[in-house]
């Protein structure tokens, strides 16, 4: 149990101190990041001539060898080490000898963990970006399809007024669009290099730290060694993120929950989205959607649990900080598992347009349109509104919809209406005339979309 600190110490550290300390059982998961970041340094400290070239290149051909090893299975991370700096730089000595003892100069493992968990989350912010446009991908050709499928709006769960298919998803759209531009931003300002900072405060090394980060793909290194190695605000907006995608998902269930009830069905989840029950032979569990709505408060917590940790430490790095990895990385894997399995399930989805169709008509969402038919001809609003309510009651007593009275039963209520009425609270006239911008009908639809599709080839 050899560990980088020891000349310190002498008596060697408890079992269970140790075990409590190490960190090798989680940092483990960036190997490459580590080795990556280690290989910068190496061919910065040759730059500046504080490593021989041929120091250089034996520690790079080890560190490649390690690299191969470690993905092939031929050299196992155990716990023999502490964490995956200790397994890097041992194995290293053990391959090249003096030359690798040499690794680590002009670096800490307060920048190097500082940078491998920065290389790291780059990485996985990336990849939960293409995963989010993946389903925008799916939620735009669901749109395509059904700019004339027309369906109840809601509002407080009761049918409000009718809309499409395309609309509905369209909102959607927007939540998750503005997901991939929360991404972009964390993107955009974690982007600079913390390698170099040293413990805390530099160091006396001729380090050239805008050719390290050069190397490593960052705008620059980070302008305060203190701040360098500890901060982790990146951490907590990503999490934040990552928060507000699952919410945006787990509302999204909610309604495809709703949606596959006896009581609406409006779709029909496919057979590899679902499962049966253990007794009843009848039904069919929209268990994809309620896990996804489950499994956010796990990302909630993440994102409680870090900012709990980060809100009592003082400047520089404390050993508090170990925390983020095991809450990040599990975050991190449950946002992308919902992401790819909520994606293929939308992709799968079946929508029962008919009932959609039939429960927007049902739901006296035309109701507004009809007072709006009133008003057009004369009729305060405030006397529209009382009439088309005497209206709909009469309808409910007698388990009528709106567009089933006859225009006798309108003129009682007002001897205004006429013929045309049945036009102007049929479904497609009440989307279609909705013409704004981020309005159902068809045109203002098709406008969106096109610019949806710019969007996402971009």
């Amino acid at each position: 149990m050899a560990q980088l600190w020891g000349g310190r110490f002498t008596k060697e550290t408890d079992q269970l101190v140790y075990r409590f300390n190490a960190s090798i059982s989680f940092d483990q998961k960036f190997y490459k990041q580590d080795i990556q970041g280690s290989m910068a340094h190496v061919k910065m400290l040759a730059k500046q001539g504080i490593l021989t070239e041929d120091e250089k290149e034996q520690i790079l051909k080890g560190l490649e060898g390690i690299l191969a090893d470690v993905e092939s299975g031929k050299l196992e991370i155990t716990d023999k080490y502490e964490d995956i700096h200790s397994f890097v730089e041992a194995n290293l000595i053990d391959r090249i000898g003096d030359a690798g003892k040499k690794l680590h100069t002009g670096r800490s493992r307060n920048d190097q963990v500082a940078l491998d968990m920065r290389l790291y989350t780059r990485d996985e912010v990336k990849e939960t970006d293409e995963l989010v446009k993946g389903l925008l991908k799916v939620l735009l050709r669901i749109m395509e399809e059904n700019i004339e499928t027309i369906m109840p709006g809601f509002t407080h769960l009761q049918k409000a007024q009718p809309i499409t298919l395309a609309h509905h998803m369209g909102a959607y759209f927007e939540m998750f669009k503005r997901d991939r531009s929360r991404l972009h931003d964390i993107a955009e300002r974690m982007n600079y290099c913390p390698l170099g900072a040293g413990a805390l405060a530099g160091t006396t090394y001729p380090l050239d730290r805008d050719y390290t980060a050069e190397l490593l793909g960052f705008y620059g290194p980070m302008q305060n060694s203190m701040d360098a190695v500890s901060d982790r605000d990146y951490l907590i907006e990503y999490l934040s993120a990552m928060s507000t995608i699952m919410m945006h998902l787990s509302r999204f269930s909610e309604e495809v929950i709703i949606w596959n009830s006896n009581e609406y069905q409006f779709v029909e989840i496919d057979d590899g989205y679902s499962t049966g029950s253990s007794i009843m032979p009848q039904k069919k569990n929209p268990d994809i959607a309620e896990l996804v709505r489950g499994k956010t408060g796990r990302v909630y917590g993440a994102l409680m649990s870090l900012l709990t940790t980060m809100k009592g430490i003082p400047l520089a790095y404390n050993k508090d900080m170990q925390e983020d990895k095991e809450l990040v990385f599990d975050a991190i894997d449950t946002t992308k598992g919902c992401l790819a399995l909520f994606t293929g399930m939308m992709d799968t989805i079946s929508f029962r347009k008919d009932r959609m169709h039939e429960s927007a008509k049902k739901g006296f969402t035309n109701a507004t349109d009809a007072a709006d038919y009133l008003v057009n001809h004369g009729v305060p609003f405030r006397d529209a509104h009382g009439i088309v309510g005497r209206l709909v009651l009469r309808c409910i007593a007698e388990g009528k919809s709106l567009d089933d009275l006859t225009l006798d039963e309108y003129r009682e209520e007002s001897p205004v209406f006429e013929n045309d009425i049945y036009d102007a609270i049929s479904m497609e006239t009440c989307v279609n005339r909705r013409l704004t911008i981020g309005a159902p009908g068809k045109e203002a639809m098709e406008k969106v979309i096109a610019g949806y599709k710019e969007y996402l080839n971009a």
